[in-house]
């Protein structure tokens, strides 16, 4: 990556300590390698999840993954796995964990400011015996992403209270264009906006959130 000479990079490990000093104890000592009764709590109750993987070459990719609270299924006390839903086919995600099984994911719960981070090693299955515990809606998941977890610890809620992410009176979801008209600006589609408006509608998404 080119740096503009008008930036100041940080290139050292040394630097960036320098300029950000060393971190307390305790959040040095949050780090743990399995699940503890606060984690399932936590995993029972949380609807949503962002996943980050890279390829070989180190290509980055976050995804979502949300259903009912608890969609999450645990295996063991170092093992989760995420069920996969219908949609777009791209796979960034599971191609990347494909070519390098490092995985990187964020369980959030609506309304808190703190979230659980899950490190560890991953791989794709496509049937297990559990895949019928993880059926929503009568959709069994074609394939579930299986984390083998090797750090795992509470994060604190400053990032979500600085963006007041949960402050419904800082929502301004219409300040942008819709997504229909935001799609047709950013790339070439044969569809009019209006067709778009209907394809994107929270209607005819309902009836494909588990049905490809």
């Amino acid at each position: 990556m080119t740096v503009a000479s008008e930036f100041t990079a940080i290139t050292s490990a040394e630097e960036l300590r320098g300029l950000l000093g060393a971190p307390m104890r305790r959040a040095v000592e949050k780090e743990r390698v399995a699940l503890h009764e606060r984690d399932l709590d936590w995993l029972a109750r949380s609807p949503f999840c962002l996943i980050a993987t890279s390829d070989a070459d180190g290509n980055c990719d976050v995804s979502p993954k949300g259903d009912p609270p608890g969609f999450v299924h645990v295996i063991d006390g170092t093992t989760i796995a995420v069920p996969d839903r219908p949609g777009n086919r791209r796979a960034d995600g599971f191609l990347n964990v494909l070519s390098n099984p490092h995985v990187g994911l964020i369980f959030l719960i609506p309304g808190r400011g703190e979230t659980l981070r899950i490190n560890g090693r991953a791989v794709l299955v496509r049937d297990a015996p559990f895949f019928d515990e993880m059926v929503v809606k009568g959709h069994r998941p074609a394939l579930a992403l299986v984390v083998e977890i090797e750090q795992i610890f509470f994060h604190c809620a400053k990032a979500l209270m600085r963006s007041k992410l949960w402050k419904p009176e800082t929502w301004e979801p219409d300040a942008l264009p819709s997504h229909a008209r935001i799609v047709k600006d950013v790339q070439r589609t044969d569809e009019t906006v209006e067709e778009l408006e209907r394809y994107y509608s929270e209607a005819n998404y309902t009836k494909k959130l588990y049905d490809n």
